[in-house]
């Protein structure tokens, strides 16, 4: 396949970059608008089948209204001109199915200096609550006095930032790049290769992904690890294929002969790549929550688009440019390009990998350690979920959750919702059971029952702590094992986080045995070897851990904060850790793909084991290292973003790059490889001869 597609690349190589244009042309205007069609609902990281998600539906249809109220209206107690206008506008819209509050409603809607109040606005249950929730922000937002609030805004204005972020992001990230690649290639041609191949992968991601959509609802915020990852990618892919293209010309002269090498070679490493990030991807399909897997989606699209516009468009770029590659740079950079070119040159890497060889146990040793030891924190992990505590302070919905915690002594916007089925006639029964709940740790007061029809009782528990505070969650699990006068569904804030919890940790062994399964057999294909992938899934295990115990010290226990400018919650959001360990894996994976096809090249030509590590690591550690520089700005250009866990996303996947080209590439593999020698190659015999069978060779 991959001879074909070379060939092919090659014999027509400006009718493929005519047809490339048009479908760059199409994919925008078919593709573009995805933006405005994807998910942005509050239940995108809430597990639509649990107990929480079941009472707030059980509620919905017993009573006609939401379970929970959607948005809050802060306002002046003695601003009666804006309580008017906001009550008005309420009045008007359809969706609005209760509004309850204000300063008649009693002391829970009254600040303790009594000079603030606020409105919950529950809507019908019918209602669109995406587009009431707009509507709303937009028509409250013009009354003079009123701050506007609540979960649904939260999560709007969360999506409104990170949108934000993104296009601050890119803006920041493509000159950085441009510059970086100048640095890398030595050349204004070769530098701009990577930012073509990225923006082509992200146009091509969003076309497909408008499809999927169509199918599938995603979430908006796969557009964001779309933008990232498919920059990253492409970068990544684009180094590769032009490193190796510029070997070519210097060993077979400008001609098809070198572009049809160059995708043999690097083109196959390429393609070996993507199998292992699009792993990565499927990994992340397995959990029902929208989030994770709309970025597993997501994943597998960028993966195969990157490849696809690696294998196919910039081969036929380079039959187009031959030499005029490397155009557009000083002689000087002329003369080192070519050098490192040479694929008998001996430099830095070679030097470092013949000394790392040399004391290669003390190396092992060292390494192991200081990975270890940078990961030790994530021991002592905490977890919380999204609200509006991962926005600027300054932006409404926070200020209305911050003043209603801190102002409102008897306000509880997010109590832990209880649906109890129970008849009408039941109603001493259950006024008993509330008096137990009120007796429960962490429980402030209990709202006395409400029948909704439907043989259904709601009661909302008002609680001494947060939401999110690890004293309300344990609440809901006592609330679930309070024998009760029938079937009981806990709902709200707290009740969703919990489930959200159990459904990650439910799904995380299916996800693991996924990327382990898929890393292995790759990795088998690629060199006939059983001892190197077991090697790569723990050194790919050791980068993770350093990873998440730079994001504890970061963003639970708040060192950097002013530097990256944030407020730590004294946790880690639930979500991140499942997709960054994806992401990390699936990276290292492809760092490591990249390094050992060079190696198995090296040794498969004749060198020893220890000559070909070392050439190895000559051919790619300039490379890997600038491919996971550049990575690094790629992705972590979302550490700009005013939403923390957007900004744990870039932080965590840029560390983990930076860490996998250094510590890992060129201390761990080279030492590990000496130690082992040609064990590193083993395989049973019957493996040995599948692989001759069916392995992935390099042409």
């Amino acid at each position: 396949m991959i001879d074909a597609l070379s060939r092919l690349v090659t014999a027509r190589p400006w009718r493929l970059l005519a047809v490339t244009g048009v479908f760059v042309v199409v994919a925008a205007v078919v593709g573009g608008p995805v933006t405005g069609l994807l998910n942005s609902d509050t239940d995108s990281f809430s597990d639509t089948s649990s107990d929480s998600s079941l009472a707030l539906d059980r509620v919905a249809e017993a009573s006609g209204l939401d379970a929970t109220p959607s948005v809050v209206a802060l306002v002046d107690t003695d601003d009666t001109d804006a309580q008017a206008a906001l009550l008005e506008v309420l009045d008007r819209d359809e969706a609005v199915g209760q509004v309850a509050g204000g300063p008649e409603a009693g002391p829970p809607f009254v600040s303790d200096d009594g000079e603030r109040t606020f409105y919950a606005v529950t809507y019908a249950a019918e209602a669109d609550g995406d587009l009431a929730t707009e509507h709303l922000r937009d028509e409250l937002a013009r009354i003079d006095g009123v701050t506007v609030g609540g979960a649904a805004v939260a999560f709007q204005q969360v999506n409104d930032q990170v949108e934000h972020d993104l296009v601050t992001a890119e803006l920041l990230a493509f000159p950085l790049l441009f510059v970086a690649a100048l640095l890398v290639f030595r050349s204004a041609v070769a530098a701009l290769l990577p930012l073509l191949v990225g923006g082509l992968t992200i146009i091509a991601s969003m076309l497909v992904l408008r499809g999927v959509n169509e199918g599938l609802e995603m979430s908006v915020f796969a557009l964001n690890l779309i933008t990232g990852l498919g920059l990253g990618l492409a970068i990544d892919y684009s180094l590769f294929m032009v490193s190796r293209f510029r070997e070519e010309l210097v060993r077979v002269g400008p001609g098809a002969e070198a572009v049809r090498r160059t995708v043999a070679t690097a083109g196959r490493t390429v393609f070996y790549s993507a199998v292992t990030i699009a792993g990565a991807g499927l990994s992340l399909l397995v959990f029902p929550l929208r989030f994770l897997y709309s970025m597993g989606v997501g994943v597998v699209l960028v993966a195969l688009m990157a490849a696809a516009v690696s294998l196919v468009v910039l081969p036929a770029i380079f039959a187009v440019l031959q030499l005029r590659v490397n155009a557009l740079a000083p002689e000087r950079w002329k003369r080192a390009g070519e050098a490192e070119a040479d694929p008998d040159h001996r430099g830095f890497w070679y030097r470092l990998s013949q000394f790392v060889m040399r004391f290669r146990v003390a190396t092992a040793v060292v390494a192991t350690v200081v990975l270890l030891g940078i990961g030790a924190p994530f021991l002592n992990v905490s977890f919380t979920g999204v609200d509006s505590s991962v926005l600027p302070e300054s932006a409404s919905a926070r200020v209305v959750d911050d003043t209603l915690r801190t102002e409102f002594t008897d306000a509880d916007s997010s109590p832990v919702l209880v649906a109890l089925t129970a008849g009408e006639g039941d109603g001493a029964q259950v006024a008993s059971w509330a008096r137990q709940l009120e007796g429960l740790d962490g429980v402030a007061a209990v709202v006395p029952p409400r029948y909704l029809g439907d043989d259904l009782w709601q009661l909302d528990v008002l609680t001494t702590g947060a939401p999110l505070d690890q004293e309300t969650k344990a609440l809901v699990d006592d609330v679930r094992a309070l024998d009760a006068p029938g079937e009981v569904l806990v709902g709200g804030t707290a009740a969703d986080h919990v489930d959200q919890l159990a459904t990650i940790a439910d799904r995380i062994p299916l996800a693991l045995l996924i990327l382990g399964v898929l890393t292995f057999v790759t990795l088998f294909l690629m060199t006939g070897s059983v001892v190197l992938p077991v090697k790569a899934l723990l050194m790919n295990l050791l980068t993770v851990s350093a990873t998440f115990g730079l994001l504890v010290m970061i963003f639970q226990w708040g060192h950097l904060e002013s530097l990256l400018g944030f407020t730590s919650v004294g946790a880690l959001n639930s979500t991140q850790p499942v997709l960054i360990f994806a992401l990390v894996f699936g990276l290292s994976t492809d760092y490591a793909v990249f390094l050992l096809t060079r190696i198995k090249e090296a040794r498969d030509a004749g060198a020893s084991d220890r000559e070909a590590v070392a050439l190895g690591l000559q051919r790619t550690g300039r490379i890997v290292t600038a491919a996971a520089v550049l990575f690094a700005i790629a992705l972590g250009a979302f550490a700009t973003s005013e939403v923390v866990f957007i900004k744990q996303l870039g932080i965590g996947v840029a560390a983990a790059v930076l860490i996998d080209a250094t510590i890992v590439r060129a201390f761990l593999v080279p030492s590990l490889m000496a130690m082992l020698g040609r064990a590193n190659w083993w395989a049973p015999k019957p493996l040995r001869r599948l692989h001759d069978k069916i392995g992935l060779h390099e042409g």
